[in-house]
C-alpha cells in the first residue's frame, strides 16, 4: 500500500507561517517550497499559481477563525460578555504567539489586506468578504446587546461593528509594530467606549 502524501497541506501550513511573519510580496514559490520540503513541480500539481495557494490559506485561517468568533458570540451569557469574550481571545492568540515565537505576527487577513490593497483583485475580494462576513457577526451581536439594553439602539450598527473590527485590526497592527501584545490591553476599555456613545 502507498504512502500518503502530505505535501499539499505541509504546503498550506508553511505558507501561513511565511506570509504571516513575511508577507505575501516577498514571498516566493521556491521559499515556500523548500519551508515545505516539497518539490516546486509538486507544487504545480496542487496550485496553478502562488495568489491560488494564497486564497487557499485564506479561506483555512478564516474557516478556523470563524469556529472561534461562533462559538464566542453564540455562546452562554450577555451578549456584551460574548463580544468581550471574542476580543480578548483574539488579542490572546497574539500574545501566545508572542510567548512561542518570539514575534507578534499580527492577523494574516489584516496583513494581506495591507499589503495588497492595489494588487490580487481575487485576494482582496475575498478579504472583503470575510471581514464583511466579521462585521455582521459583531453587527449581530450589538443588535442583541442593543435589545437587552446594554448599548445604545444608534449604535448597534454595521458603522460601529466596522469600528469594532478596524479598532481590533488597527491594536493587533501596532502589537506587531512594537513586537507588543501588551498594547493589545486596552482593546475592550476602548470597545466599550465605541459601541456606548453615551459622553
Amino acid at each position: 500500500m502507498g504512502r500518503t502524501s502530505t505535501a499539499r497541506e505541509r504546503l498550506l501550513a508553511a505558507t501561513d507561517d511565511l506570509m504571516r511573519h513575511r508577507g505575501y510580496t516577498s514571498l516566493g514559490v521556491a521559499e515556500i517550497c523548500a519551508a515545505a520540503e516539497v518539490r516546486k513541480g509538486s507544487f504545480y500539481h496542487f496550485f496553478d499559481s502562488k495568489q491560488a495557494l494564497t486564497l487557499e490559506v485564506v479561506d483555512g485561517y478564516w474557516t478556523a477563525q470563524r469556529e472561534q468568533w461562533h462559538a464566542a458570540l453564540t455562546g452562554d451569557g450577555p451578549a456584551l460578555g460574548r463580544l468581550r469574550r471574542l476580543l480578548e481571545g483574539m488579542a490572546a492568540v497574539q500574545r501566545d504567539t508572542r510567548r512561542d515565537s518570539g514575534t507578534v505576527a499580527g492577523c494574516l487577513l489584516g496583513n494581506l489586506a495591507l499589503e495588497l490593497s492595489t494588487q490580487e483583485p481575487e485576494v482582496r475580494a475575498r478579504l472583503e468578504r470575510i471581514f464583511d462576513e466579521q462585521v455582521e457577526l459583531v453587527a449581530t451581536t450589538l443588535r442583541e446587546a442593543a435589545e437587552a439594553g446594554a448599548v445604545p439602539h444608534e449604535r448597534a450598527t454595521a458603522d460601529t461593528a466596522r469600528a469594532v473590527i478596524a479598532q481590533l485590526e488597527g491594536l493587533v497592527l501596532f502589537a506587531k509594530l512594537k513586537n507588543d501584545p501588551s498594547v493589545l490591553d486596552g482593546l475592550w476599555p476602548h470597545t466599550l467606549l465605541l459601541v456606548d456613545g453615551r459622553e
